[in-house]
């Protein structure tokens, strides 16, 4: 697994990098190696059994709601090849009356959105608990191996995918009635940086956002660079590196869910901590330089989850949950769909636990995307 992401950042490069890049290229590529050694040392050889689903597929995907997929047009950008995203969405059986919840769900690297829908189960939370959820889907045109350009914020890139996620949001709202104050995003690894610039750029939307094995904001800017985040972390204070990419200030804020394994050899646990604080600075709980400020935070442990809790009047407005023994993967998910364990707990329920105990105030006029 973590052999065929180092392929995927490295292909990748090799697409986009000039002649005149090759010496960092070659640096990259001796860095990803590095990273990801001893990761690539556990993984599991062809030699393994495959791995069974415990739960059917297609009820792991779609339970027994309705599952449809469309089209979205991309934002306007000059030089973009894919004028339109496509998407699933899944509407839980036996819709209650009034508008619903959504929660927008971001994959990741090599991924679908059937293997994302599997591998995580959100699809039966939603049949139990009365939400629909979207799975927007990265163009291979976009990205050859389907991740989002988390690390490049122009409307060209990642800016422009966020752009047009928001835009997709409205517009299924408007026409299936989703209850706008309860829209929540949530990502894992490319698909949390994804999640995160979408708080950062759109939090008119989003009532909560939750990033599982995401890496930090604002310091990554090509490939080259994306890679060594995901590997130290941000150089430069994360709060400040905030302050940068937004005026924290006036930011309304955006309540957020951190997961993060400790054996993720691919985003280093690092990245959790400094997303943290990030958060923390975004809804007014820390300084400029990420002490905290104006809250509480509360430590606690449990089942092998490390779990640190900032919170404002009693409430949890950023929760970080580092989980024992788990590698780059969803925790508690379908084990037998790549980027999914079945270590530590229910991601998906832990996720949805946080996001019903938050509403986002709904202005009367959306911004024009």
């Amino acid at each position: 697994m973590t052999k065929s992401l180092t392929k995927v950042w490295l292909g990748g490069m090799k697409r986009v990098l000039s002649p005149a890049a090759k010496r960092a290229t070659r640096d990259a590529q001796r860095i990803a190696r590095d990273t990801l050694e001893a990761a690539a040392s556990s993984a599991a050889t062809d030699l393994s059994p495959p791995r069974e689903s415990r739960v059917r597929p297609r009820a792991a995907a779609w339970a027994g709601g309705e599952w449809t997929r469309g089209e979205h047009p991309m934002a306007p950008a000059l030089g973009r090849l894919v004028q339109q995203l496509a998407y699933g969405l899944y509407v839980p059986s036996g819709r209650r009356r009034g508008a619903i919840p959504l929660v927008v769900m971001l994959h990741g690297c090599q991924q679908s959105v059937d293997e994302f829908a599997q591998g995580t189960r959100m699809n039966l939370l939603a049949d139990k608990y009365g939400f629909a959820v979207l799975y927007p889907e990265q163009s291979l045109r976009a990205h050859a191996h389907g991740c989002w350009h988390w690390y490049e914020d122009t409307d060209r890139a990642g800016r422009g995918e966020a752009d047009t996620v928001a835009s997709l949001v409205d517009a299924l709202v408007d026409e299936h009635g989703f209850d706008a104050s309860r829209v929540y995003v949530a990502g894992l690894s490319a698909g949390a940086g994804l999640a995160a610039l979408l708080a950062l750029h759109h939090p008119d939307r989003f009532a909560a956002v939750a990033l599982h094995s995401g890496p930090a904001l604002g310091e990554a800017n090509s490939g080259i660079s994306a890679m060594d985040v995901m590997r130290r972390g941000l150089r430069q204070n994360p709060a400040a590196v905030v302050d940068t990419l937004v005026d924290a200030g006036a930011h309304p804020g955006m309540p957020a869910l951190i997961v993060q394994g400790d054996g993720d050899h691919v985003v280093a646990p690092k990245n959790a901590d400094q997303l943290t604080v990030q958060f923390m600075r975004l809804n007014g709980l820390a300084d400029s330089r990420g002490a905290l400020r104006g809250g509480e935070r509360v430590e606690t442990r449990e089942a092998g989850v490390q779990i640190t809790d900032v919170r404002r009047d009693g409430e949890s407005i950023v929760r970080l949950c580092h989980v024992k023994g788990l590698a780059h993967e969803w925790a508690g998910g379908d084990e037998a769909v790549p980027f999914h364990a079945a270590v530590g707990p229910d991601a998906s329920a832990m996720i949805w636990s946080f996001f019903e105990e938050n509403r986002r105030t709904v202005a009367t006029e959306r911004r024009t995307v």
